[in-house]
């Protein structure tokens, strides 16, 4: 179903952009510096057939948008996508397990106890 729908919506968006591109240029931006009576700030544009089919492709093109939307919605409220993969995902509960110093610094070499006020440790060398 999902590959049917995105099918038809890229051969609706090929289609607008063809129809787009055939139309004829009025000529300024948005038509409003034309100076005849058919631009877009007149009473009544004129409806042409490309026009028509130009908001039949778009009204199609939002359509099928708003299906793959629902498609993938309902899709997505199945899991994650890393349950697709089998990986399994961290657990939330509880606190991180910590090293046996209970520290999250890396350990120096050479030194054996490198906290502040203890035996044994060596001496870090004061700051200037």
């Amino acid at each position: 179903m999902e590959n049917v729908l995105l099918i038809v919506h890229m051969i609706l968006a090929l289609g607008l952009i063809g129809v787009v591109l055939l139309q004829r240029s009025e000529g300024g931006g948005l038509g409003l510096g034309g100076g005849g009576g058919g631009g877009l700030v007149s009473a009544r544009g004129a409806a042409t057939a490309l026009g028509k089919v130009t908001w039949a492709l778009a009204i199609a093109f939002i359509a099928t948008s708003i299906a793959l939307t629902i498609v993938a919605a309902q899709k997505s409220a199945s899991g994650s996508v890393l349950d697709r993969f089998g990986v399994d995902t961290p657990s939330t509960s509880g606190t991180p397990d910590l090293p046996a110093g209970g520290s999250l610094l890396p350990p120096v070499p050479g030194a054996g106890d490198a906290t502040p006020g203890t035996s044994g440790g060596a001496a870090l060398p004061p700051a200037d």
